[in-house]
């Protein structure tokens, strides 16, 4: 299988309108939810950043979780999110950190 590598970002995607809640599981079978807050193309494949689902009522000061997940599509055409390589996440997190840079410096203007 060959696969291309395309170091280039295309342009990051912001959500939907309606975010997607996304359902992990971890290895002890403990279920978190998190929103879909922004799709990072990088090359051919897409990650998402996710936001830790908070209740509304929620009062602590705790920041949400917020973590970065490959997506890609199984054999029935549905999204599965799964962990990065360190490679990938390193990638995704330059991706991140250079767009709020580009608007910090439209902000400053």
């Amino acid at each position: 299988m060959s696969k291309k590598k395309n170091n280039q970002a295309a342009p990051i995607e912001p959500a939907e309108e309606q975010s997607a809640v996304v359902e992990m599981t971890d290895d002890e079978g403990n279920i978190y939810l998190y929103t879909e807050e922004l799709i990072i193309p990088l090359g051919e494949d897409r990650f998402a950043i996710l936001v830790e689902a908070t209740d509304e009522d929620d009062k602590s000061d705790d920041e949400p979780e917020v973590i970065i997940a490959k997506i890609v599509v199984d054999e029935n055409g549905e999204d599965l999110y799964i962990e990065p390589t360190d490679e990938e996440f390193e990638k995704v997190q330059a991706a991140y950190d250079s767009l709020f840079d580009e608007e910090e410096a439209v902000d400053e203007r």
